[in-house]
């Protein structure tokens, strides 16, 4: 348990970062972690693709309402 421990952890800490390259690593580190059990692994990469997700969708909606506050009454300046 104290593997899994660590592992929540880590990925706890990857999802505060919130850092789509750091949770992408430890995702694909996740697939080879042998230690863990299939149900863990997927459990803890379904939480990094949740969060990552999440972010793509956010970083989106950003990106959209940033667009719209510089055209504003014109072109991008």
């Amino acid at each position: 348990m104290a593997h899994l421990d660590d592992v929540i952890a880590r990925v706890d800490a990857q999802i505060a970062e919130c850092s789509i390259e750091h949770m992408n690593e430890l995702l694909i580190e996740l697939s080879d972690d042998a230690e863990l059990s299939r149900e863990d692994r997927y459990t803890q990469q379904q939480r990094l693709r949740t969060a990552i997700a999440h972010k793509g969708h956010h970083t989106r909606e950003e990106a959209e309402h940033r667009r719209e506050e510089l055209t504003k009454g014109g072109t991008i300046i």
